[in-house]
């Protein structure tokens, strides 16, 4: 069946979309939104049937009743670990880590909107977004450490530092301790801490919603790959995906806009 973004409707979080912004609310406000087994397989699966649909232009993330995501679920998630064998402990870690994979790989522009707590699998969640924005005060923590666990959990070891530095994820992922939101901004974290990240989010989507969604993917890709690549190595991949993106309706119509001194309007083809 195809995915289809006006009818969907999830059981594990609340889902809205609307010109062309999809929302994913996890709805579990009386314990700060932890996720669950059940909750962890939707958002995998939700975020590889993005990858195929193209109404989607932009995913914005949050979470319900002040807070963002406290991590895995202390009773049906941790509790349920301590007595399962290797076999199903492997599951479970590499399907966690498939929910990374998804996000990065779906073609849409993530924007995660931070408040309050955002701790173990939540501020995975916002680091494996394209762009985040914190509330002040809000509190983002890699605490698997204190519960007697690595750092390298959901990909954690390799887009952390990315994104912060080096010797700024050893830290946060040795101790585990919060990192503060004016932390998080300077560090590179945040893009930007706002009182109201859910109006700076939707202002966001909605400019992103109205762009070129072919280059944004493209982008995307790129800016994850390219870690891995010499220059000369990115010159040239970018070489061919600039030379598609010249192909498209898109670039055409943004030409004859400026060309005629008028907005361009992109669809996407």
């Amino acid at each position: 069946m195809t995915f289809d973004p006006v009818k969907f409707e999830p059981q594990h979080f609340q889902w809205k979309f609307e010109n062309g912004i999809a929302t994913i609310t996890l709805n579990r406000p009386e314990r700060k939104n932890p996720l669950t087994f059940d909750s962890y397989d939707e958002l995998r699966a939700t975020f590889y049937e993005l990858d195929h649909n193209y109404a989607v232009k932009v995913v914005v993330i949050r979470g319900a009743g002040g807070n963002f995501c406290s991590g895995g679920d202390v009773h049906e998630i941790i509790g349920p670990l301590t007595k399962m064998n290797s076999a199903g402990l492997l599951r479970f870690t590499r399907m966690t880590g498939d929910l990374v994979r998804a996000m990065r790989h779906c073609p849409q522009p993530i924007i995660a909107a931070v408040e309050g707590v955002c701790a173990g699998a939540g501020a995975i969640l916002a680091m494996a977004s394209d762009i985040r924005f914190g509330q002040p005060g809000c509190r983002t923590a890699f605490l698997f450490s204190r519960v007697g666990l690595s750092g390298a959990d959901m990909g954690a070891c390799a887009v952390l530092p990315r994104i912060i530095g080096h010797g700024r994820a050893s830290e946060l992922l040795f101790t585990g301790r919060d990192m503060t939101a004016e932390e998080g901004l300077a560090w590179g974290f945040y893009n930007r801490v706002v009182e109201d990240v859910l109006a700076e989010s939707y202002a966001l989507a909605g400019a992103l919603a109205k762009g070129p969604s072919i280059a944004y993917a493209i982008t995307k890709r790129q800016l994850d790959c390219e870690s891995n690549m010499t220059v000369d190595q990115a010159l040239e991949a970018e070489a061919r995906v600039q030379a598609r993106c010249m192909e498209t309706n898109d670039f055409r119509r943004a030409y004859e806009a400026f060309a005629n001194k008028r907005q361009p309007e992109f669809r996407g083809d």
